[in-house]
């Protein structure tokens, strides 16, 4: 066995127990932690199949942002555990038997699967696999390939998408945005355009009195 099956066979593993643990865990900080180590597993599977931006922007926004945003509410959230589980057996019924439905579909499509011959390969996919095109030294990379069709195909879409985004930014800012009366605040310009007979004054001091 490769070093590369070696290391798909571990990272599917470790995505698909994760998975399962995410939704076996009854403590669900660990839930999102194993949820986190799906994220890295499936990372894994991406940087072998050659989509390293993928891998990339799955551990950056997905684990850097999403997971860590989940994991510090449910932190926060103070959940009663006991008030939970009191309605498990409520919907016991229904969860069991959209799990069997589940499980049911999932054998079927195992077994009415079938893996096609070349010639239906070729016919499906007459532009060069994303193996071959990684295994070409001369050919453009993952990253190098997405940066050609987004800053060229579809440049107008990403630049519109930049302003959607920055246009919803300015709206949050401005809803969460509350003027409170009694707080000091700077006033840069004031403090530039300050004149020297304003910064300080000159007080005659007679002998043996103070200041009032």
């Amino acid at each position: 066995m490769s070093i590369a099956a070696f290391a798909f066979y571990l990272f599917a593993f470790a995505a698909i127990a994760s998975g399962f643990m995410v939704v076996a865990s009854k403590n669900p900080v660990h839930s999102v932690l194993f949820l986190i180590s799906a994220f890295i597993s499936a990372a894994g599977l991406f940087v072998l199949m050659g989509a390293e931006y993928l891998a990339m922007v799955l551990v950056v926004v997905y684990v850097g942002a999403v997971a860590v945003l989940f994991l510090f509410v449910v932190m926060m959230l103070d959940v009663d555990f006991v008030e939970m589980k009191q309605g498990f057996l409520q919907y016991l019924p229904i969860g069991g038997a959209l799990a069997a439905i589940v499980v049911f579909e999932l054998i079927m499509v195992v077994f009415v699967w079938a893996f096609p011959s070349d010639a239906e390969l070729a016919r499906a996919h007459p532009s060069p696999t994303a193996a071959e095109t990684v295994a070409d030294p001369n050919g453009p990379n993952n990253i190098e390939a997405l940066g050609l069709i987004l800053y060229t195909d579809y440049v107008h879409y990403f630049q519109i998408a930049g302003m959607v985004l920055l246009v919803a930014m300015i709206g949050a800012i401005i809803l969460t945005f509350r003027t409170r009366e009694g707080i000091k605040k700077q006033d840069p310009a004031r403090q530039v355009g300050r004149k020297r007979e304003k910064g300080y004054e000159l007080v005659d001091i007679r002998p043996g009195q103070g200041l009032s």
